[in-house]
């Protein structure tokens, strides 16, 4: 089956690798010239310009974007209408808000055109482990694209899914990262603890091998804590700054809005916004209060 693919990040250039591995034809376009070079290089068609891609692919089309979520999507969607047909297929891969995405359906299908949301997880290990994809959209443009879907995943069984109607696709890996956050957050201060206990002379890095076996907090974020921990134990020369891509916060967000308590999600994300503050405000207030009702000594810089 061919493909376009648009963002060769990666994430994109791996996706990109792993579906000319499984016998599809890939065209790929990014804003990096060495990229869509090195895609070229690769096996696959690398383009430069946005009608290029269209023009290398036979209509019905399919077109994977992996870009920014927001205006980067609705731009690179406006700029790819007047090229293509009626028929064709949007996909996004990226992290959009599934509310951007119910509406980005209702509106191209309204013009003849499919779209379809696909929250992709797996990162940079996607191509030699698959990815995890969350489907949303039309159950027969959806089918449509089983093929690419398949190759994909982990298996052509496994690791993939229509999860409902569009933007179910991008709600349910709004979700998924908003678990993320939570696991995180409660390995992170588990290790935090153990460091703490300085007289056991505890060896965080053994620790987690151990917990890779048998273990009922064994996962895959914890394979991969044990290799960073292995690598580097005392975590030299990494700053305690967490981003948050914001599918953590729309997760707190909608469980306000539908009156569901989610304490260890919203925690997890408070406390990456709190890595990032510097000077932090807050812990000064307490601070000055401390000082002025009982007189408590305060700190200085």
């Amino acid at each position: 089956m061919q493909i376009g693919l648009i963002g060769l990040g990666k994430m994109g250039g791996n996706m990109a690798e792993r579906l000319r591995l499984g016998g599809h034809k890939v065209v790929g376009f990014d804003f990096n010239k060495e990229t869509t070079a090195k895609l070229t290089a690769a096996g696959s068609v690398g383009v430069d310009s946005l009608e290029d891609l269209v023009k290398n692919l036979e209509a019905p089309r399919a077109i994977w974007i992996m870009v920014p979520e927001g205006k980067p999507v609705d731009d690179t969607i406006a700029k790819l209408k007047p090229l293509m047909q009626k028929g064709d297929i949007f996909i996004d891969g990226g992290n959009s808000n599934y509310k951007d995405s119910i509406k980005r359906h209702d509106a191209l299908k309204a013009e003849g055109f499919e779209f379809v949301d696909v929250g992709t997880s797996g990162g940079v290990w996607g191509l030699k482990e698959g990815y995890s994809m969350m489907i949303g959209g039309d159950e027969d443009v959806v089918s449509k694209l089983t093929p690419i879907f398949e190759t994909l995943a982990p298996s052509a069984t496994t690791g993939w899914g229509r999860t409902g109607p569009s933007g179910a696709g991008h709600f349910v890996k709004m979700v998924h990262n908003g678990i993320e956050y939570g696991m995180m957050q409660a390995f992170a201060e588990g290790f935090a603890i153990m460091d703490a206990k300085k007289e056991l002379n505890l060896d965080n890095a053994h620790i987690a091998k151990i917990w890779q076996v048998g273990s009922v907090v064994r996962s895959w974020l914890l394979d991969l804590t044990a290799e960073a921990l292995a690598h580097n134990p005392e975590l030299t020369g990494i700053a305690p700054f967490v981003p948050d891509s914001g599918e953590g916060r729309w997760t707190v967000f909608e469980a306000i809005d539908l009156n569901v308590s989610a304490p260890v999600i919203t925690e997890s994300l408070i406390r990456r916004l709190r890595s990032r503050e510097e000077n932090n405000m807050t812990d000064r207030m307490l601070s000055v209060m401390r000082n002025a009702f009982g007189g408590h000594a305060i700190k200085k810089d």
